[in-house]
């Protein structure tokens, strides 16, 4: 009986230790950090990650519009839209030639601050700024492709009016 006992906890201590390279490997393929670093729209959107102030200059500078996509590394709908909507190609295209993109987590560093300043009730929020960051228009919850899209349009349209 005893040894039967050790081979159960011996199987179980075998089953374990095989399994956490597993799952961290998922955890590492589906986790928070996924926003493309590069500029090719291939890759997705270009993010300056939490670089609210860096974002600030280059839309100064560039005379564009700031987007931000304020996160936390637990939301599902914040990982679903990193993973496909901001991956998209005409997406891509049309944030990275248009807007400064940023992508803030509202629980690290200067976030916690920049989620009071924006009034940030719910995750994923979208916002778009002006350069001289104030808010111009404003989404919470996951986007599709199209409806991003029509978003930042219509953030650009907003902007245009005199």
């Amino acid at each position: 009986m005893r040894q039967k006992h050790l081979y159960i906890c011996c199987a179980l201590l075998l089953i374990a230790l095989l399994a956490i390279p597993i799952f961290y490997t998922l955890g590492q393929a589906g986790g928070p950090a996924i926003h493309p670093k590069g500029g090719d729209e291939k890759d997705g959107i270009s993010f300056l990650e939490n670089q609210w102030t860096v974002a600030l200059e280059k839309a100064t500078a560039e005379h564009k519009y700031i987007f931000v996509d304020a996160y936390a590394t637990w939301c599902g709908p914040c990982k679903l839209l990193k993973k496909t909507t901001f991956k998209d190609k005409g997406v891509a295209a049309f944030f990275n030639e248009h807007f400064i993109n940023v992508s803030q987590d509202v629980e690290k560093g200067q976030g916690p601050e920049l989620a009071s300043n924006w009034k940030i009730t719910g995750l994923p929020t979208l916002i778009i700024f002006d350069a001289s960051g104030q808010p111009v228009l404003q989404s919470i919850g996951y986007l599709k492709p199209e409806d991003l899209l029509a978003f930042g349009r219509q953030a650009l349209e907003k902007g245009a009016k005199p």
